[in-house]
């Protein structure tokens, strides 16, 4: 009977691509385990790219996790103590977690807060190792407007503007998202005079939107999971933070990633678009963009 090592990731996007070091460690440390991540099934389409998962089953949130008796259970979810109790629920034979072995780590960025984790049980984890692929730069111009709550969506208006100018100065832009941000969409398409037909919001599954990224020649977005797509498969990226500073979720610095940021701290849940964020000018935006195409 295999021995069983369950993993808890209960997040989206970008949120599973940040764990993507920690998940291949883990692969690493043990070799002879059955790796299962408990994640929501949209991901399922980028577990073969990560090449550490064995399973997957669809858990939304920090449980509870149908699973009993791993020999190993991994909290890469959260502090708890849901995601924590959760996981004492399938009843392991080994926990590591926040909260049942080192504190929580306030102010250190994602990537490096599991990898950290994991070194303090004596597993080594790169935090560097964070790529799905490489990109041949032959597809188009992906311009992601949307983002999970408002406080971290610029002004579609602004967003047209850069794709205007992009479109001129680069060709072939579209506008990405998923279903319910395709009125965005269309509207950064509409004030940027880009035809219908590339305005790609809803009409893209996850695997689509993998397969897009992973060729474009550029990506402009928000604090989201497109940009932890973008890095990835190391394409050239704009990413506009705020309220959250990159220092915590950020690209990795290099390799023709541009992180803008005003310096101001906000709610990245708000229910209105950070302030900080609206300092971000179009013009720094187009700037960036041409400069890591060039």
């Amino acid at each position: 009977m295999a021995l069983e090592l369950l993993a808890l990731r209960g997040l989206g996007l970008g949120d599973l691509l940040t764990a993507v070091p920690a998940l291949r460690a883990l692969r690493q440390a043990f070799p002879g385990h059955r790796v299962t991540i408990a994640a929501p099934a949209s991901l399922a389409a980028l577990m073969p790219l990560i090449g550490a998962v064995d399973d997957q089953i669809d858990v939304s949130g920090p449980g509870p996790v149908p699973f009993d008796r791993p020999d190993i259970a991994v909290n890469l979810h959260g502090r708890g103590p849901q995601s924590l109790e959760a996981l004492r629920a399938t009843r392991p034979g080994r926990l590591i977690s926040y909260g049942a072995g080192p504190s929580w780590p306030e102010e250190v960025h994602e990537v490096r807060r599991w990898c950290d984790l994991l070194e303090w049980h004596g597993i080594k984890a790169d935090p560097d190792d964070l790529t799905l692929g490489v990109s041949d730069r032959s597809g188009p111009v992906v311009i992601h407007p949307g983002a999970a709550f408002p406080a971290r969506r610029w002004p579609p208006e602004r967003f047209a503007r850069v794709a205007s100018a992009l479109d001129r100065a680069l060709d072939d832009v579209v506008v990405t998202g998923c279903a319910a941000e395709a009125g965005i969409a269309r509207t950064v398409a509409g004030l940027a005079g880009l035809p219908p037909d590339r305005v790609l919001a809803g009409r893209t599954d996850l695997a689509g939107l993998v397969e897009l990224v992973s060729r474009a020649r550029l990506v402009v977005s928000g604090d989201t999971g497109v940009a932890h797509l973008a890095t990835a498969f190391c394409v050239p990226s704009v990413v506009l933070f705020g309220p959250v500073p990159p220092a915590l979720w950020g690209p990795p610095p290099g390799w023709r990633h541009v992180a803008l940021w005003a310096g101001l701290r906000g709610d990245p849940h708000g229910r209105r678009v950070d302030p900080g964020l609206l300092q971000i000018e179009v013009s720094e935006v187009v700037e960036a963009a041409l400069e890591v195409t060039s």
